[in-house]
This record gives C-alpha cells, structure tokens and sequence, in this order.
C-alpha cells in the first residue's frame, strides 16, 4: 500500500513538472470556472481577489483572518481587506460571523480585538503603575485610541490579578497608593471638631496629594476620597454622623451640643431655636420634641410645661382683681407676641376665663378681664352719644360754616331759640303806621281753610321721598361723622387709665391701640341702636312735622297770594312799589320762610336721627337773615340750593321772584301749595273785610286806625287787601283820591296830616322831659281821637258799634 501511494506521488509531481504544450488564457480559465459553476461541478461561492487574477473560497477568508487575529491580537479590517486581497465588503462579512463565533474576539469600532491583547494591554499597565503609583483611564484610552467606557469595562474584571491596583472615579490606583490616601482621609477627619461639609475637606487633601506626586501627579477626584471616608466609617474607624452624604458631625461636638443645651434647658426651662442655630442644630423643633417630649414647641422657643404655670398664675390674679396684665412683661426677653399668645391659651385660668367670659385677650399677649374693660367703656359710651349728637348736628352745617360756635348758631335747634323771640310774635290784628319799622309784621286777617283730606299725608310722603333720594356715599359720610375717630377713643381710654399713655398712641402694638379697636366696633354697634331708636321715635313726629307744617303753609300763603294782588294798583308808581314790595316781603313773606325752612331744619335732623327737643307749635318763629342762611346750607342737595336761592329772593324787591323761588322750595320739599282761584279770593277777602270791619270798631289807638281804615277803604273800592307800611299810607290815600267824595278824602288827609304832626312831636320828644312838649302831644292826641268817629263812619257807615 505505501508503495502504490509514493508511486502516485511521483507521477503526480511528474505531471506537474511537465510542461503542457496547451496553455489557457486568463478568459479562457474564468470562462472554464464559469462553465464548471453551471454544471454544478463547482458548487461552492468563489470569491475574487483585489487583483482579479485568484479566486478564493468563504472558508478560506475566514481561515485568513482568524490567522491574522491571532498572529497580531488586534487588527482593522481594513488593514484585513488589504493584506488578504479581497474587497472590504466581503471581509467585513467574514469578520462578524468570525467575532459572532469566537467569545474572546470583539469588533470595536471596526477593529477586531482579542482577549490575549487586552490581558498583554493590562500586564503594560500593570508595570506602568508600578512606576507612577496611578494612571487615568482617560489617557490610557487616548493611547490604546478607544473609548475610556471600553477600558475601564476590560480592566475590571482583571484588577486584582493581572491588574493589581484599584479603579476609582476614572483613576487605577495601586494599593501602596490607595493606603497613603487613607491614611491623610483618616488623619484629617479625625482633626475635625465641628460639623463640617466634606467637600471643603478634599480641596486641600487634592493639592496635598498633587504636591506629594510633583508635576506627574494626576489630580485625585473628590469621589475617591468620598468613598475612602465611607470605608473607614462603615469599619468604624471613625466617630459620627454623615448626613446627606457630605454633612458630617463628629460624635464629640453631637456629646457636646446635647450636653449644652440640657445645661441650657435645665437652668432657664426654656430655650430659643436662635441658640438652637448657633450651636448647629437646625432641625430645632425635632431635635428638641424628641429629646425632652414633655415639652411645648412655640414660634421662637421651646418651653417646659413650668413656664406655663408661672405665666398661669400672674393671669389669673390679674383676673381676680379685675385688672390687666401684659404676659410678655412676665416672659423672657426672647419670647415674642405669638409665643405668649400660645402660652395664655394653654393656661388653664385663662381658658376658663375666656370660657366664662371674664376676660379677653388683645394683641395676642394682653389679657384683660372683663369688668376692667367693661368699667371703661361704660364711661367713654357715655361720651361717645354726646359726641355722636354733636357731630350729628355739626354735619348738616355747610363746611363752609362750620365753626366752634356752629351747633349753637342753629334757631330752633332747642326750646331757647324759639322762646328768644316769642314776644315779637306777629298779631294778625295789629297794623302799623309811619312809626312802626318797615321790617315788623303787618296786620294780617286768618282765612278759613278749605284744605282736602289726605293732602297732608301726601305732603309728607313726598318730602320723605325727597330726604330719602340721597346717594348712599352721602349717606355713608353722615354715619362716618358720628362715630367717634380712634383718636378720640384712646384719648377718652387715657382718661379712664392714664397708666396707658406710657405706650404711645402711635404705637400699633400697644395695650391703647388694641383697647381703642376692641371698643371701636361696640361704640358703633351701640350708637347705631341708638341711631336706630331715635329714627323710630322720630318716624312719628316727622309725620306730625309735615303735616302742622303744611297746614301753616296752606292759610299763610294763600293770604300772600291775596296780598300780592294789591301790589298791582301801585305799578306806575316805581316808588311807592318798591316800598310795598319791600314790607311785604319784610312781613307776610318772611313769616312764612322762617315757617317752612325751620319746618325743614327739623324734619332734616329727625330723618338723620338728631335728637330735637319738643318745641311748642304754636309759637311764631322769627329768623334773621344769617340764621335763614344757616338753615338752608344745612339741608341736603337741591334742597339747600333752592332754599338759598328763597332767602336771596326774601332780601330781595320783588314779590314775585319770591313766591316762584318760594313754590320751588316747597314742591323740592314734596309739599302742596294751594293756588289762589276766583272763589278762595272772594272767600279771603270776604274773611279780612270782615275781620278789618271788627278791628276798625274796637280799634282804640288813633294812630294805628288809620291804617285798618286805608285797608278796608281799599277792600271796598279795589277788591284788594293792601297791605302798607307807615310809609306807604300817604300813597295808599293819594290812590283813593279819584274813588272818595271831596268831604270824605278830605277827612281822610286831615286825619293822616294830624297823625304824622303827632308822630313827629313824639318823635322830637323821645329822651326829653320837657311838660311843654307832653302838653302839645296829649293835645294833638286828643285831636285826634276826637276824629276818629268820623273816620269810622268813612267807611262803615251807620253800621259801627258804639263806644262806651
């Protein structure tokens, strides 16, 4: 057998040494290789090289890089796709499935590397560290040109064996090494006696380590030391608390923070949470609860429960003797408001006070019992509704006129006003002649009223709407006036308790202020009640107010509608015009102003809840012109408008201008003036004619019967009530001049002759006592009444009473 195997052989390198005398061309061969594929003689992939020239087969490659792989431990495939010839896709292929099917080969980064270059990679590093004590992964990856991710992955599995030194935040660090750095953690953590943050222990031990290892030294991370400092905490070589990773307390400052507040909570029964931060600790509230459970946290300290007991006890004898007591004057200086708040709440005689309602508590630290307190504002009510009528008087006065004297300016405002004046009182009865003054009263006969049911209610239905129309700002500002300001309260307190002074009235903390803002809201709750009395007691009288109000009106102005008839005979006279319009307007006019605007003056303050005494109705009120204004300033709105405009017309000339501004007060005021017609005329005249007839047949005085007799002469002959001043009467006879026979005007003129004379010499007489003078006067009054039968006779006729 082995001889027939070596002769093959030798024919077989025979044949191959012989030359063939056919050879084939390089596209004949391809063309064969082609041909013997589709015969399926071939029945393999062939792959072409670079060159073009060799084909080679897919195991063939594979055998050709894992050779390589092992020849050189770490080759790019490109450098394969080079040195094997065929074309870099058909090697990239290869190489996968070779790394897929060898677990020690890896394809990074398009380099194929194995696990024997990596242990001959860590056996250089090992030596290297060696040398320098450290090395970074960072430059180790710069040299080997891959990723530090990739180097630190292959080392660690070798430290401790073909590596031996230790990996740490990116450094490889040799034992030797790693025992010196311990040593400096151990050494400087142990120098520390206060709570302290790591972090800023590293810093030095990074420039120490730097120094040590001179310019080749890398620089150390903050986590290698961080992990060193857990070791040695965890192995106990080191005592104390590490909180939140780098906050470390050493135990002997965590001893002496505990001992130093026992000695602080044990001596005081309290301490503060500021002390609490000074000594470190920064959970207070925590840190004390758990260590002393019997006590009570507050806002700024933290207090054993003895504190409460003594604070309990000075409370509740100011209680008791009906007194005050501010606790924070009893507590520590550190003690705040809110805390000595908390506190009287946990007390328990305050809270049976508070309970009970024997005492209250201001300003969180201020407790009061309640008769103190009660005692106080006992007085200063008392002061306040004094307060509350004055300045309810004072804000319906005009700011304008406001003034010391103001609520005493007022007429009417009290039974003195209206008693001032009663003995001027006007007489319907009564006329004037030359002496009497132009402004005084004139006779005026009383009509019958012909008034239908029901219009007074009306009347004041709509005066009330009138008062009741006012903004609620308005109404608002009046209610503000009344109520006594803050200052005036804690005046009125620092009379009551003057110890108070002390704290200032500008003080916002103070027991004054706190007092005063307590009482504030009772002083307005009381008033208002009072407020609220008095408009119920004065819904009534308001309605009586209107109603005797619009009665006065109805007769009053009537008879000056009457009157102002008259005033048209005298039109082309300028002179005697001004004169008549004057008086009456002095007179009739004035009287029935200062009926309604003292009528409104008090309807105004009953609807705003004054108090206004009982004041007879049937006394006549008599104004002045400042008094008048001072009335109309006071009402609300329009209405003080209108009545200012009424007073401006009063001191006026002109009737008319009067009785239109006149009908505008009234009709603001929501009151009903008759309009004088044909039939109320005849009835009025008829009345005065009547009434004049009966003065001129009692009239005893010779001077003031001149006068009722022009008037009634006037009745008879014009239809009209003249109404005329002393003044006026010779004008008054001059327009009877044409309507009297020559006997009876010439009786007439004597008469009014004989009555100036007499006038004149009582005149010239006044302040003289001179017998010659009375003689002459008591003749000339003799005269004249030795005429006055015939004047009676003028103009009643033989109709006149007799005279005993």
């Amino acid at each position: 057998m082995d001889d027939e195997l070596l002769e093959l052989q030798r024919q077989f390198e025979f044949a191959q040494q012989v030359k063939s005398s056919v050879r084939l061309s390089d596209r004949n061969v391809v063309e064969l290789v082609q041909k013997l594929q589709e015969l399926g003689v071939i029945d393999f992939d062939l792959l072409h090289t670079v060159t073009g020239k060799e084909y080679i087969t897919q195991e063939q490659l594979r055998n050709e890089i894992t050779r390589e792989i092992s020849k050189l431990g770490r080759v790019s495939v490109i450098d394969l796709a080079d040195t094997i010839g065929v074309d870099l896709y058909h090697v990239e292929k290869q190489a996968q499935d070779v790394v897929l099917s060898d677990p020690g080969l890896m394809l990074v980064q398009g380099e194929i590397i194995s696990q024997s270059y990596w242990d001959s990679i860590a056996e250089e590093i090992n030596e290297r560290l060696q040398e320098c004590s450290q090395i970074a992964v960072a430059e180790l990856a710069g040299q080997l040109q891959v990723g530090s991710e990739l180097v630190q992955s292959v080392l660690e599995p070798r430290l401790g064996t073909l590596v031996k030194a230790r990996l740490e935040g990116g450094q490889l660090y040799t034992p030797a090494y790693v025992e010196r750095v311990t040593a400096m953690v151990r050494g400087a953590s142990r120098g520390i006696f206060v709570p302290s943050n790591l972090s800023g222990l590293w810093a030095p031990l990074q420039q120490l380590v730097q120094e040590m290892n001179g310019a080749s030294g890398v620089a150390v991370e903050n986590s290698f030391f961080q992990s060193i400092f857990n070791r040695l905490l965890k192995e106990e070589e080191m005592l104390g608390s590490l909180r939140a990773g780098t906050h470390w307390t050493p135990s002997a400052f965590a001893i002496a923070q505990k001992e130093c507040v026992d000695s602080s909570f044990s001596q005081n029964s309290y301490i503060s949470y500021e002390s609490m931060q000074k000594l470190g600790i920064s959970q207070a509230v925590q840190f004390l609860q758990s260590r002393y459970p019997d006590g009570t946290p507050l806002a700024a300290v933290f207090i054993h429960s003895s504190m409460i007991e003594m604070l309990d006890s000075a409370t509740e004898d100011a209680i008791e003797q009906n007194s005050w007591i501010d606790s924070l004057s009893v507590l520590p200086s550190s003690f705040t408001s809110q805390d000595a708040n908390k506190m009287l709440l946990l007390c328990p005689s305050v809270q049976s006070a508070l309970k009970a309602e024997k005492a209250l508590i201001l300003g969180e630290s201020y407790v009061l019992s309640s008769g103190f307190v009660k005692g106080i504002y006992d007085q200063i009510e008392k002061e306040a509704e004094a307060f509350s009528i004055q300045a309810s008087t004072a804000s319906l006065i005009d700011p304008s006129s406001k003034s010391s004297e103001s609520t005493e300016s007022i007429p009417a405002n009290t039974d003195k006003g209206s008693k001032k004046k009663k003995g001027k009182s006007v007489s319907m009865k009564a006329a004037t002649v030359e002496t009497v003054p132009d402004d005084e009263e004139d006779a005026r006969p009383k009509s019958k009223r012909n008034q239908k049911k029901g219009r007074d209610s009306s009347s004041s239905q709509k005066l009330d709407s009138k008062a009741g129309g006012k903004k609620e700002s308005v109404k608002a500002q009046e209610n503000n006036n009344i109520i006594p300001p803050d200052e005036w309260v804690m005046k009125k307190i620092i009379d009551s308790v003057p110890e108070f002074e002390d704290d200032g009235t500008e003080n916002p903390d103070s027991i004054l202020k706190h007092l005063a803002d307590h009482m504030k809201p009772m002083l307005i709750n009381s008033l208002k009640e009072r407020r609220k009395k008095i408009f119920t007691e004065n819904a009534d009288r308001m309605r009586r107010l209107i109603d005797d109000l619009q009665k006065k009106l109805d007769e009053s102005f009537l008879n000056m509608q009457l009157y102002e008839k008259a005033l048209e005979l005298f039109e082309d006279d300028q002179s005697t015009s001004v004169v008549l319009h004057r008086h009456l307007l002095r007179t009739t006019a004035a009287t029935i102003t200062d009926t309604l605007l003292h009528g409104l003056d008090i309807h105004n303050k009953l609807k705003n809840g004054t108090e206004v005494g009982e004041s007879k109705t049937q006394d006549q009120v008599l104004l002045d012109s400042s008094e008048r204004t001072a009335l109309a300033k006071n009402l609300n709105g329009s209405l003080s408008k209108k009545a200012l405009a009424l007073v401006e017309a009063l001191e006026g000339k002109r009737v008319d201008t009067f009785m239109i501004t006149f009908r505008d007060l009234a009709e603001e005021s929501g009151l009903v003036l008759k309009k004088l017609d044909k039939k109320l005329e005849r009835t009025l005249l008829h009345s005065y004619r009547k009434d004049l007839i009966s003065q001129v047949s009692t009239e005893s005085d010779p001077v003031a019967l001149l006068a009722k007799v022009v008037s009634l002469l006037f009745i008879k002959i014009h239809n009209k009530a003249l109404q005329a001043p002393g003044r006026a009467i010779a004008a008054a006879i001059s327009h009877l001049k044409d309507k009297l026979d020559e006997s009876a005007y010439k009786t007439l003129t004597d008469y009014q002759t004989a009555t100036v004379t007499l006038l004149a010499l009582m005149s010239a007489s006044s302040g003289e006592e001179h017998d010659c003078s009375a003689d002459r006067i008591l003749t000339k009054r003799e005269l004249l009444e030795s005429q006055m039968p015939l004047l009676r006779t003028l103009v009643l006729g033989d109709s006149q009473p007799q005279q005993s």
